[in-house]
């Protein structure tokens, strides 16, 4: 069978329990109406009596679609009862009660709900009371107990209503919790992954870069100055036992879990940008550091990532610009530190044998300086400098500035201008 009102079907269950519900209202309602007016004998029930449980059964199987209209249809059977004859007693009104109670629970409007229950309890608490005559002790209890039916079962129905409610939201509220977590849980894996892959990514790159050019000058002294080329290789040996050594302690660091994980060593910072230029220059890059302000100590992820960005930036240089030179720049503000990394765009590097900038894929390098930048609170420019060469130049958020801060001499060369928005691709 099919829910013609929905067009869907119904549960055999639910068509059970419907005709449980309808067979024992009509069964109450019909044992009511074996009462006579005196309430002193009990006869078979007559006409008048089927006709009232029928009409007021017939309409149950609504009471969830038109409740409304089976409240009104079953009130009314009840008001009928004593112009037909019957004692209205409690079991007579059994349909009334259940609609009333099938309409606390499903509905919306409290009020509502409120005003249609007291309605049926007025009009049934009317037709019980006689009009004319003294009205006994008896008859009295009957009456409002024919009256306070329909009140209780508002009252019971209100109260599985609001039961259902509290258990819908918390079903809710623990599904929203559940699919927080399951969100919060993917977007901490995303991000973990971003940043294991943009440290590894530093590493290699700088590494992997200078060990290319460190072999590149060699292979072109190779004939020409043999003690060069031994000097050249012997770097090129320590640079790539340097960047096992790191790789060893990235993946290792990547693999601790729990309690068993062994302490870090301090990651690298501005302090250690001395041994970064050094690696540079013997691979054949001149570097320059210029400074201005006073230098003070910085937060750990913003000490970090300004080390990363000169080691990415100076890295970029080393493998797209045709030029020998580049120039690293610190000035410090009260509330921010400016890093600049730029390169003249001449032509004064040896020549290597490495693919050339164009040949190379794009790559991530400067999506991963923007990605540090952003995520200290700073903001990373690159671009083509209006007197030649790539700029690379961000700004980091600083501390509030202290007393016992070392100030230092001011660099003597001007301050380089924003680059443009155009990029380069950087690996």
């Amino acid at each position: 069978m099919t829910n013609r009102g929905s067009g869907l079907p119904r549960p055999r269950a639910t068509w059970w329990r419907e005709a449980s519900v309808t067979a024992t209202a009509f069964a109450l309602c019909l044992l009511g109406g074996t009462l006579q007016a005196d309430g002193d004998a009990v006869s078979p029930p007559s006409v008048a009596a089927y006709v009232i449980a029928v009409a007021s059964c017939a309409v149950l199987p609504l009471r969830h679609r038109a409740p409304l209209v089976t409240m009104a249809v079953t009130t009314a059977s009840g008001v009928l009862v004593t112009p037909l004859g019957l004692l209205l007693s409690p079991l007579v009104v059994a349909p009334a009660v259940l609609a009333a109670y099938s309409y606390s629970v499903t509905a919306r409007d409290e009020r509502r709900a409120a005003g249609a229950v007291l309605l049926i309890s007025a009009a049934l608490l009317v037709a019980a009371t006689p009009l004319f005559g003294a009205l006994s002790w008896k008859d009295a209890s009957r009456v409002g107990a024919v009256a306070a039916f329909p009140l209780v079962a508002g009252v019971l129905g209100h109260s599985v209503h609001n039961r259902r409610a509290y258990l819908a939201a918390m079903e809710d509220r623990a599904l929203r919790a559940e699919q927080s977590r399951d969100s919060e849980a993917l977007r901490r894996v995303a991000e973990e992954r971003v940043r294991i892959a943009r440290e590894l990514h530093d590493l290699v790159a700088h590494q992997i870069t200078l060990a290319n050019a460190q072999a590149s000058v060699a292979a072109h002294l190779f004939d020409t100055r043999p003690e060069q080329t031994r000097k050249s290789l012997h770097e090129l040996v320590e640079t790539t036992s340097h960047a096992l050594d790191e790789l060893r302690a990235t993946v290792g660091l990547l693999r601790q879990s729990g309690d068993t994980a062994a302490p870090a060593g301090p990651a690298p910072g501005l302090s250690r940008l001395p041994t970064l230029l050094d690696s540079f220059r013997r691979a054949g890059l001149e570097v320059s550091l210029h400074q201005e302000g006073t230098a003070r100590p910085l937060p750990p992820g913003v000490d970090l990532t300004a080390y990363r960005i000169v080691q990415e930036a100076l890295t970029n240089v080393t493998k797209h610009a045709d030029t020998g030179s580049a120039r690293v720049r610190l000035i410090w503000n009260r509330d921010r530190v400016t890093v600049s990394v730029a390169d003249d765009g001449g032509s004064g590097r040896t020549a290597r044998t490495a693919p050339t900038a164009s040949d190379r894929p794009p790559g991530y390098g400067l999506i991963g300086m923007r990605e540090r930048a952003t995520a200290v609170g700073g903001h990373l420019s690159a671009g083509r400098h209006p007197d030649g060469g790539f700029l690379v130049r961000a700004e980091l958020p600083l501390p509030p500035a202290k007393d016992a801060e070392l100030p230092l001499q001011p660099a003597e060369d001007t301050e380089l201008p924003p680059p443009p928005a155009k990029d380069r691709d950087a690996s």
